[in-house]
């Protein structure tokens, strides 16, 4: 079989792509941990291609919506449109296909509500298996990781961290016989560089990062006084501070000088990552202005026409409001801002015109270096820092390497190149150092939610979820002696193989005997669980061990404000609102501004029963706080009413610029807020069907879910029909495979 496979791919497989398949065919789960662009996704197909020859199903998750949809029309593309599926919060579409792909809390849904319908499942692909350490989602991807059922294979693609084998140990306690192939060659060379203004030269220094394996002298001259030129190493200043001198003489040179630079060395196509979504789109607009013209006649022909195919749902009036004219004008001259501000028809226009080689210069924020399939002959890194509050800090060496793993287009380029850009706030002995420095290991954010507490209780006996809990990540970094413990008697369930032996034991640690895990030291977990139990005790979701039918109701809801959600539907606090009034009040539970500073927030003027209604919400959560509190456990967060009013307006019909002005957001800000609010009001719509809250929240999504909402929710066809080479057959090969030495 994995013969006939290679073959089909029309290239040779690299060694920790052999070293994969063949764990997968010995029936082994595997962790594929290589840097972005060296080929995981043909593990991935492979391990979907032998599912399928088994007659078994396969599931391919990832974190994003978006390359949720690429991966999609990439196997649908394989596999033929009606044996793919499709399962996102925005889509619904032929779940039941031989091969499902499905973001990854989708999946942890499915697993709560009903994994009996999983039984023909033969392998679950976790793509980006790496978010575990998100700390806001990585919990979804543990408790996939321990409730998919037995059986069924794992094949977990991740970006190069340094805990690897930590990680597969875990898995491999938790799962049974896990292979863990890890690469660390990338598929094109990197070349770093740095490029550095200079007031005494014509033209900026694009200077090699590292000589001979060290920091090059010439670039650790910017922080002092004088120029690059051979000089021993900067000591005895504070990091980041440079010399006046060296100030003042030293810049780094703007969006349109960086592109010239790189025009003029063969270095285009490039990603230019910023970390603001004001300066991608000035970059994009002062490059249009008065940067050179990047695209040919057809270039800008080919790049209308997919524009149009993306944006093709949209009104005359939606896309004035958008800026479409402006975007598109850049666009067809080469250049694209790519943010989470833009709405999803015109970052997918630009994904896929710079995939195709019509545009030449994309700047985008750090989102862009998740997930999507963009790879560039150059990354430039144009501040070295990010904002923190009113701190800043330097990136991470994970986050460097993300961003620079798209350097180096695979049977295009010889070489890649990432360029860091001189800052007056970091030396560069920083910049280098971050450059060489190895990844962080992984951590874990796994914690027992209210709806996980419910599905443990509804589950599994007091034991037993006290075990689920032990199996954790989380617990497993505490003490990986406990785990294994747990795994050898997991609840319901019997593991293939045989049970691990045991490493020895770290200092400090201490063997717990079965059945007194939770009073020798009790683990912080296992704490807070019972702190979770307690809040739901006090207000009427369990009894005893046994959940009420309010907590049946709560282990249906999959939400950060899982309680109040739950609590709202209980109190009647929704009750007898119009569909837009009830759209406006739920969007307290979805809405965080993006620079919340964790307080509640009240609108100012609001209709009078959608303020009834709203003070009877933050009393519900004000209530659930007090709960909390009590007890001593983790509080929710705060209300935010700040999309009241544009909610409610945007379920009455409003125009799409007179809410952008009432939201005061991005098109694509506003966009995922209010899909995010419609996939909260389909819980509710099925939690209180079949009473009128339940059709007042089913009309509500029908009034939110249109026009930019429902087209940014389509899946458009790549090339909206257009039979072109992903690249054009005259530039698969650079002129020098290096341009500059």
């Amino acid at each position: 079989m994995r013969d006939r496979f290679g073959e089909s791919l029309g290239f040779s497989l690299d060694r920790f792509q052999v070293e994969a398949l063949d764990a997968l065919d010995t029936d082994k789960s595997v962790l594929v941990a290589a840097p972005t662009g060296a080929g995981k996704t043909v593990v991935a197909n492979y391990a979907v291609h032998r599912a399928i020859a088994a007659g078994r199903r396969a599931v391919y998750t990832t974190p994003l919506k978006a390359l949720s949809n690429q991966k999609f029309r990439d196997f649908a593309a394989l596999y033929g449109a009606g044996n793919v599926g499709l399962l996102t919060g925005d889509n619904a579409l032929n779940g039941a296909a031989p091969v499902v792909v499905m973001t990854t809390e989708v999946l942890r849904n499915m697993l709560h509500a009903d994994a009996s319908s999983l039984g023909d499942l033969g392998v679950v692909v976790l793509d980006e298996v790496h978010f575990i350490d998100d700390p806001y989602r990585g919990q979804v991807w543990e408790e996939v990781i321990i409730f998919t059922p037995p059986g069924v294979q794992l094949a977990c693609l991740s970006a190069t961290i340094s805990n690897v084998g930590e990680l597969a140990d875990w898995i491999r306690t938790v799962r049974g016989p896990t292979e863990a192939v890890v690469s660390a060659e990338r598929p094109v060379r990197l070349f770093q560089r740095y490029l550095v203004g200079d007031r005494t030269s014509k033209r900026a220094h694009l200077l090699p990062m590292f000589v001979h394996g060290h920091p090059n002298p010439d670039c650790l001259a910017t922080d002092r006084r004088g120029g690059p030129r051979p000089s021993r190493a900067a000591g005895g200043r504070r990091p980041g501070a440079a010399s006046a001198r060296a100030r003042s003489r030293f810049f780094a040179p703007d969006p349109v000088a960086i592109v010239e630079e790189l025009g003029n060395d063969d270095l285009l196509p490039a990603i230019d990552f910023l970390f603001s979504r004001a300066a991608c789109d000035a970059a994009a607009a002062a490059c249009l202005q008065m940067g050179p013209r990047l695209t040919t006649a057809a270039d800008r022909s080919a790049i209308r026409h997919v524009a149009e195919a993306k944006v093709e749902m949209l009104s005359d009036d939606e896309l004035r409001a958008l800026g479409y004219g402006p975007w598109l004008s850049a666009l067809e001259a080469g250049y694209a801002p790519h943010h989470a501000g833009l709405v999803p028809p015109f970052r997918e226009a630009v994904e896929e015109c710079f995939l195709r080689n019509y545009v030449k210069v994309v700047f985008a924020t750090e989102t862009l270096s998740l997930g999507i399939n963009m790879p560039a002959r150059t990354v430039v890194i144009e501040r070295p820092w990010k904002l923190g509050g009113e701190d800043r800090r330097l990136l991470t060496p994970g986050e460097y390497a993300q961003m620079t793993g798209r350097a180096g287009r695979r049977g295009i380029d010889h070489v890649g190149y990432a360029v860091v850009v001189w800052s007056r706030h970091v030396a560069f002995k920083e910049v280098a150092a971050m450059a060489h420095a190895q990844p962080s290991p992984l951590g874990s954010s796994f914690r027992p939610t209210y709806n996980l507490t419910a599905n443990l209780i509804r589950r599994f006996s007091p034991d037993e979820a006290h075990q689920v809990l032990n199996l954790s990540f989380a617990q497993f970094l505490v003490d990986a002696e406990i785990v294994r413990h747990e795994a050898n008697h997991a609840p319901g369930r019997v593991l293939a193989g045989e049970p691990q032996p045991t490493r020895r034991a770290r200092r400090g640690e201490i063997a717990v005997p079965r059945g007194h895990h939770r009073n020798a030291p009790q683990t912080a977990l296992a704490a807070e669980f019972d702190r979770s139990i307690e809040v739901l005790d006090r207000l009427g979701y369990v009894a005893g061990w046994a959940l009420t039918p309010a907590g049946d109701r709560l282990a249906s809801v999959y939400h950060d404000l899982d309680l109040v959600v739950a609590e709202l539907i209980v109190s009647g606090a929704l009750d007898g609102l119009r569909p837009s009034e009830l759209a406006g009040v739920a969007s307290v539970l979805t809405f965080e501004a993006r620079r919340s500073r964790g307080q509640a927030r009240r609108p100012d003027r609001v209709p009078e029963r959608i303020a009834v209604a709203l003070d009877e919400v933050f009393d519900v959560a004000a209530r659930i706080r007090s709960a909390e509190e009590a007890v001593g456990a983790p509080v929710s967060r705060a209300l935010d009413a700040g999309l009241v009013v544009a909610a409610a307006a945007w379920a009455r019909g409003r125009d799409l610029e007179v809410v952008l002005d009432l939201a005061a957001l991005a098109p694509g800000d506003f966009v995922r807020q209010i899909k995010q609010l419609v996939d909260l009001l389909r819980q509710i719509a099925t939690l209180a069907a079949p009473g009128n809250l339940g059709k007042a929240a089913r009309a509500a999504c029908r009034a939110l879910d249109r026009d930019v909402v429902a087209a940014s929710s389509a899946v458009v066809p790549a090339g909206g029909g257009l039979a072109v080479p992903a690249v054009p057959a005259a530039r698969r090969v650079p002129a020098r495979p290096d341009a500059r030495p």
